[in-house]
């Protein structure tokens, strides 16, 4: 019996549509990168308009494929919800809940409009895209993919209760949804970085350098010294994971948790 697919076929992204959230930059920009590549029309959301033009710009210019930008803060589910009115008929046959914000804080010193704040932006705008998206293709399934961290599983920065508690959310909701809503079509499954060199990391590396913070250096020292691989990844790394999982390839895949961290979990 020959191959139904292809592997070409099966990786292909030509007539989809897919939504990241977090788009404009970091893994978010990696990824969609790869899915235009792969043939995808491209949504990008950010709450970073000049961003958001710089990074359609970009993927235009380089594969020449749709690409329609969204200014939306995900904070807020009103947002959230004109989000996906404005989108209504054109929804996208996949979601990547990308977006998130990466901020130490002392346990200690956290008050609750802070807490509120990582909490509607790590989790409640994931559950809310989520809802929207699923009951938008409710008769047609589809695929989300969520970006968890390797901080929900194995927690080793310090000043990162917050983000810890948000992101193993993700992961317990990424795998409730498999379980509720793989019968109707939707595969959704969950990536898991860690010691990913995004934008972000290289700039909180450089402020470190520049205040002699000790302790984050030394944290930075002993996050690498862990590594089986003894590097950084790309964020490119985690797309190409990301586009596996949104693909054919991926068929029989739902609720599964992919860690990309370079080995960390098994140190």
């Amino acid at each position: 019996m020959g191959f139904q697919k292809s592997l070409v076929e099966m990786i292909s992204m030509n007539g989809r549509k897919v939504m990241i959230t977090g788009g404009a930059g970091g893994i978010g920009l990696a990824t969609a990168k790869r899915f235009a590549e792969a043939g995808a029309e491209i949504y990008l959301v950010d709450l970073d308009r000049r961003r958001l033009t710089r990074a359609r710009k970009s993927i235009q210019e380089e594969f020449n494929v749709d690409v329609e930008t969204f200014k939306a803060d995900l904070s807020e589910k009103k947002e959230i919800d004109a989000l996906w009115k404005d989108i209504e008929g054109s929804e996208p046959d996949v979601l990547i809940n990308n977006a998130g914000i990466y901020v130490f804080k002392d346990f200690l010193e956290i008050d609750e409009q802070f807490l509120k704040r990582v909490m509607k932006v790590n989790f409640e705008s994931v559950f809310w895209m989520c809802q929207n998206f699923i009951k938008s293709r409710l008769k047609k399934g589809g695929v989300i993919i969520n970006v968890g961290s390797i901080e929900a599983i194995m927690p080793f920065a310090f000043g990162l209760v917050h983000y810890d508690a948000g992101k193993t959310s993700v992961l317990a909701l990424t795998r409730a949804l498999a379980r509720d809503f793989s019968k109707k079509g939707f595969r959704i499954n969950a990536v898991i970085p860690g010691g990913i060199e995004t934008s972000g990391v290289k700039k909180l590396k450089k402020e470190t350098v520049m205040s002699l913070d000790v302790d984050m250096m030394k944290l930075g020292m002993e996050f690498k010294s862990r590594l089986p691989m003894r590097r950084f990844g790309d964020p490119d790394e985690v797309a190409r994971v990301m586009i596996f999982l949104a693909s054919d390839l991926a068929s029989y895949m739902t609720g599964a948790l992919i860690p990309v961290d370079g080995g960390f979990l098994s140190a």
